[in-house]
């Protein structure tokens, strides 16, 4: 499955009300791919969460040194193809990283993704958590 900046927050975040789920899901996963836009998206929106800059950091560091999860570093090859499609959706508000996201995911052959974010349906993908 893909991870997203929503499931990533929601299995940081104790708090939430889908983390035992996320972190269910997260943990019974058999692939976990992410991306570095993602990675991007999580440190301003788990500070914007309360979240401080140090254990975003320190949960960040975490995600980097695990070798159960594929990061997948966007390049200019990955991120035309997302504008591409972008270009090609022009009725969706799908951000570049959602559609960075899409474009991994075809390519991956992945139908599901650890996230509340319901772009990922707009798109024709599984969305493992409530919204």
């Amino acid at each position: 499955m893909l991870v997203d900046t929503s499931g990533w927050l929601c299995v940081l975040d104790d708090r939430d009300r889908r983390h035992i789920e996320a972190e269910r899901l997260f943990l019974s996963a058999r692939l976990l791919i992410t991306h570095s836009y993602v990675v991007a998206e999580l440190v301003p929106l788990a500070m914007k969460r309360g979240f401080s800059r140090s254990r975003t950091l320190e949960f960040i560091d975490e995600l980097l040194n695990d070798t159960t999860i594929s990061i997948i570093w966007v390049d200019n090859v990955l991120t035309k193809a997302a504008n591409d499609l972008l270009r090609a959706r022009g009725d969706k508000k799908w951000s570049l990283c959602d559609a960075v996201s899409f474009v991994i995911m075809d390519e991956e052959g992945i139908s599901e993704a650890l996230t509340s974010d319901r772009h990922f349906e707009q798109a024709g993908y599984i969305k493992l958590l409530a919204s």
